[in-house]
C-alpha cells in the first residue's frame, strides 16, 4: 500500500477533526487553535488547505456527502425499472452509514447547522434535498403515467425518502430499542432489501387509492 502523502494526511486530519470539532460544538464555539490541536497540525495549515475557518467548515459540511448530481444517477436513470430505482436510492442513504461514527456526526452536524444556521443549509436543501427529491418525484410521476406531479404524490415521494432519512435520524433510538438490527455484516443488505419492500408498498397502495378514487369519481352522477 502507498503511503499517504503527508499534505493529504494533514488535510484529512483537519477535515476530521473539524467535523468532530464542529458538529459537538458548532462553528462560533470553535476556533482555529483548537481545529489546529485536535489534528496535529499547524494554524497556517487551514488557511493554506481552506483558506480560513469558514471554508474548512464549508470542505466539512459538504465534502463527505459527495455529489448530488451521482447520488441522482443512482436511481434516476429511464432505463431502471422501479426496484432497481428505489435499491439506487436507499444506497445513498445507507452507504454512509459503513463509515460509522462519521455519518453520525454529519447528521448531527446538519442538525446543528439548522439550528445554528450559517447560510450552509439552504444551500443544501437548494443543491442537494431538492434536485434528489425532483428527482425522485419524476421517476414516481413516470411510474404513475403522469405528466405533472399532485400533492399526492408530493406525499409519496416526501415518505420514501422518510424511510431513509430516518435511517440516520433515528439511528441511537434504533440502538436502544432493536440493537440487533444494526449487528452483523448483512445488517445494512438486510435494511436495503426491506426498504425497498416498504416502499414498493407505500407505491402500491397510492395506486390503489387513485384506482379506488376514479372508480368512484366515475360511479357519482353528475349534478344536475
Amino acid at each position: 500500500m502507498n503511503p499517504v502523502p503527508p499534505a493529504e494526511a494533514a488535510r484529512a486530519r483537519l477535515l476530521r477533526s473539524g467535523l468532530r470539532l464542529f458538529a459537538q460544538q458548532g462553528y462560533a464555539k470553535t476556533s482555529t487553535r483548537e481545529l489546529a490541536e485536535h489534528a496535529g497540525v499547524n494554524v497556517a495549515s487551514i488557511s493554506y488547505y481552506f483558506g480560513d475557518k469558514a471554508g474548512l467548515y464549508r470542505a466539512v459540511f459538504f465534502e463527505p456527502l459527495g455529489s448530488p448530481q451521482d447520488d441522482i444517477a443512482r436511481f434516476a436513470a429511464p432505463g431502471l425499472s422501479l426496484p432497481q430505482a428505489l435499491a439506487g436510492l436507499y444506497s445513498v442513504f445507507l452507504e454512509p452509514l459503513e463509515q460509522g461514527d462519521t455519518a453520525r456526526l454529519c447528521m448531527k452536524l446538519h442538525f446543528r447547522e439548522m439550528l445554528e444556521p450559517t447560510g450552509l443549509w439552504q444551500e443544501e436543501v437548494a443543491h442537494g434535498i431538492q434536485p434528489m427529491h425532483e428527482a425522485l418525484v419524476a421517476l414516481l410521476c413516470r411510474h404513475f403515467g403522469l405528466t405533472q406531479p399532485d400533492d399526492e404524490l408530493q406525499r409519496l415521494a416526501i415518505c420514501i425518502t422518510g424511510l431513509g432519512v430516518h435511517m440516520h435520524v433515528g439511528y441511537d433510538v434504533v440502538q436502544q430499542l432493536a440493537p440487533q438490527l444494526h449487528d452483523g455484516a448483512d445488517a445494512l443488505d438486510q435494511w436495503a432489501d426491506r426498504l425497498v419492500r416498504y416502499a414498493l408498498a407505500m407505491i402500491d397502495a397510492e395506486r390503489a387509492r387513485r384506482a379506488t378514487h376514479e372508480e368512484l369519481a366515475c360511479a357519482t352522477p353528475p349534478l344536475r
